[in-house]
């Protein structure tokens, strides 16, 4: 393969037309790829994936009752593979038969009924054991999917935010699961291993017994050579998936009526845009475009895929005349040997109805042999990643000190301190944090000011140590933030962020997951959600605090009278495919959804802060991290916040962060104004008006005059 691809490199690549599509291809030299012995050569490069797939392979064991289901299985796989083989000995004895008749011409009817018999006994046996082996596959697959559903759900669960928001890691958790949900990638790698073993047993099991009754046959070898020259001329109909280049290949368009139609098919199918369509009055425009694109594209063809293959199809056409007439030979030879041998047609064609039949088993089993091995390579490089899903480190490590030392510290809040500190989001080169340093004492009030994107919501996340910064300390009680024990700083910390999510569960499951150790308390979800604001409206609606945001499972349904408006309780959508592409980013829910606004959904994000800081009858929480909690709530709902938050905190310490200048700043112990990740002012409120030239004192005045 090539260690660099240049489109524009006329002597490396060939340049072909493909509809609307330029394909470049690469036009190095000529691979011979001869199937399995090819399969062979990629899976001896993954043999050291062969540890995983033991380690794989004795967690199945482990499974309750899988060693039993899997053992039944491999023996039931067994027996369907030697079965076939039975009855291709069934046929020979057969064949015998006829040969005896037409030689002596006595037929041995008590041998010709056992032949009988075993015949339908072995078809009846290849019957019975595909029924039993789909009933114990089904109970083996389900108990095999749940253990690996179980182990890929803590593997993400797991993840902190730089970790999982890390592109590499992503891309490892997608590959480490299975996208079919009718499996998993264990059981697509043991069901592999046993269909590849039977297949080769099989294959061999028929080839032998198959050889064994035409060797004493006039013609049967002639006959067998013909047959497979059949088979042969097959595989040669996929020449190019045998002769290929490097397999380097790339394609574009250029063709601006392809693409814009395509856009502009995007937009009529997608809700993300239906407002603008509607308000701006488009729809006879868009049609009138999408018409104009269509008739200048006119026969060009679009699909790419479609044109491809066609294309491929295309250079196999002489091996494919060839194919069908040299699948006629041996029906030829058959016809001159009759003539040759007119007492002999009988047994010639019954060897040959035999030769062709069996043939066509053989082909059918060599063929799932080599699509099976070359998945193989895949399957282990999946195992592999399945299992190294569960050991990506994360970035930010845990601590060894428990915190806090003092449990006391919970009633009167803790202490916070950073110290020059820097910080930049991974992948960015722009710091969000440039040398900031403050400190806030126990039980104080902090607020946050600055314009958006200033830092005021990294200052939270860092202390919330979702992140480490990359230069100075951050200090919790005189502790470096660092050394503190993960779960204990979680469980010590109330945190409600800007862009915070609700989840696609209940609205009862996402105030109660505020505090997991009582997540479904119903009397300590309602005292959240009232001391949130969002009691009533959740009561009023159909199902109370059982009512979905977003359910995760979509009913099921087909047919259905255009009438139908409800179905089980829910609004009914005909449409095939609802796209929810007009999402809030990082909200979980649009505005609108179960007719919740974005006020109300805020006071349910609100109420699961208040779970598990306010609720508990112990403190729990010494320190509320509140990142713009009313920026979509009107005033009343703003004012009635600031009261109840000053109310119940109590002495713990809080942070609140906001770009609006409101009633909470007069009552802050220390406002920090913060601006382009630098802090410009810190102070009270009344120190920082005083400051008549002051960045504080200014927005102020500006924001004041708004309500003058």
């Amino acid at each position: 393969m090539p260690k660099t691809f240049n489109p524009d490199d006329a002597t490396t690549v060939k340049r072909s037309k493909v509809g609307v599509w330029e394909l470049y291809e690469d036009v190095g030299p000529k691979i011979v790829k001869i199937p399995l012995v090819s399969n062979i050569e990629t899976l001896w490069e993954s043999l050291d994936c062969l540890p995983y797939v033991w380690r794989m392979f004795k967690d199945i064991a482990n499974i309750p009752g899988c060693m039993t289901y899997l053992s039944l299985y491999l023996l039931l796989e067994v027996g369907l593979s030697l079965l076939p083989a039975l009855g291709v000995w069934y046929s020979g004895q057969l064949l015998q038969v006829v040969e005896t008749a037409v030689e002596k011409r006595t037929v041995d009817k008590g041998f010709l009924i056992r032949i009988a018999i075993g015949r339908c006994i072995t078809i009846f046996a290849i019957r019975l054991f595909t029924y039993v082996q789909d009933r114990v596959q089904s109970p083996l697959n389900l108990r095999i999917k749940r253990y690996y559903a179980l182990r890929t759900f803590w593997a993400m669960a797991r993840l902190d935010v730089p970790t999982f928001e890390d592109d590499v890691v992503q891309q490892q958790l997608q590959q480490s699961v299975s996208h079919s949900t009718r499996s998993s990638i264990a059981w697509d790698v043991v069901s592999t291993f046993l269909k590849i073993g039977s297949s080769a047993m099989r294959l061999f099991a028929q080839v032998a017994v198959l050889a064994n009754v035409l060797s004493e046959q006039r013609d049967g070898n002639l006959l067998l050579m013909l047959t497979f020259a059949h088979l042969f001329m097959e595989w040669l109909s996929n020449y190019h998936g045998m002769l290929q280049r490097s397999g380097v290949w790339a394609a574009t368009t250029e063709n601006q009526h392809y693409i814009t139609s395509e856009g502009l098919k995007r937009i009529v199918s997608s809700t993300l845009y239906r407002k603008e369509i509607v308000a701006m009055g488009l729809r006879e425009h868009l049609w009138h475009q999408f018409k104009r694109r269509a008739e200048r594209l006119g026969d060009k063809v679009t699909d790419f895929w479609e044109e491809y293959f066609h294309k491929r199809r295309q250079a196999t056409l002489f091996i494919q005349f060839l194919q069908d007439p040299l699948g006629e030979l041996p029906r030829i030879i058959f016809c001159l040997r009759a003539v040759q041998y007119p007492a002999a047609i009988p047994v010639s064609l019954t060897s040959l109805q035999l030769i062709t039949s069996t043939v066509q088993g053989f082909s059918n089993s060599l063929f799932e042999l080599v699509q099976k091995t070359s998945t193989v390579a895949d399957k282990l490089q999946a195992v592999r990643k399945l299992y190294d899903a569960s050991a990506v480190p994360n970035k930010v490590e845990d601590g060894h000190l428990p915190f806090p030392e003092d449990h006391r510290s919970l009633y009167s809040g803790f202490e916070i301190e950073f110290r020059k500190v820097s910080f930049r989001y991974p992948g960015l080169e722009a710091l969000a944090l440039d040398n900031v340093s403050f400190k806030l004492e126990q039980g104080q009030l902090c607020v946050i000011v600055g314009d958006n994107g200033s830092g005021k919501s990294t200052i939270l996340k860092l202390i919330a140590r979702l992140y480490d910064p990359i230069e100075g300390q951050i200090l919790l009680n005189g502790m470096d933030i660092r050394t503190i024990k993960l779960a204990d700083l979680r469980k010590a910390t109330s945190v409600l962020f800007q862009d915070y999510s609700l989840f696609p569960l209940t609205i009862g499951e996402n105030i109660g997951f505020g505090d997991p150790t009582h997540a479904y308390d119903i009397d300590r979800i309602r005292q959240a959600a009232k001391l949130g604001g969002c009691e009533d409206f959740i009561d009023k609606m159909p199902d109370g605090f059982d009512s979905y945001l977003e359910r995760p499972v979509n009913d099921i349904y087909s047919n259905l009278p255009s009438g139908t408006s409800k179905l089980f309780g829910r609004a009914v959508s005909h449409s095939k495919i609802r796209k929810m592409s007009g999402k809030r980013a990082g909200r979980g829910l649009a505005e609108g959804k179960n007719g919740l606004s974005g006020g109300q959904m805020q006071r349910v994000a609100l109420a699961r802060t208040f779970m598990r800081s306010l609720v508990a009858p112990e403190p729990q929480v010494g320190l509320l991290l509140f990142d713009e909690p009313s920026a979509s709530l009107d005033p009343t709902a703003e004012h009635d916040l600031f009261e109840r938050l000053r109310e119940l905190r109590g002495n713990k310490t809080m942070i609140f962060s906001t770009h609006r200048f409101g009633k909470l700043t007069r009552h802050a112990d220390l406002i920090i104004y913060i601006l382009n990740g630098v802090i410009q002012e810190t102070g009270t409120h009344d120190a920082l008006l005083k400051k008549e030239d002051g960045q504080y004192s200014r927005m102020w005045k500006l924001q004041a005059e708004a309500y003058l």
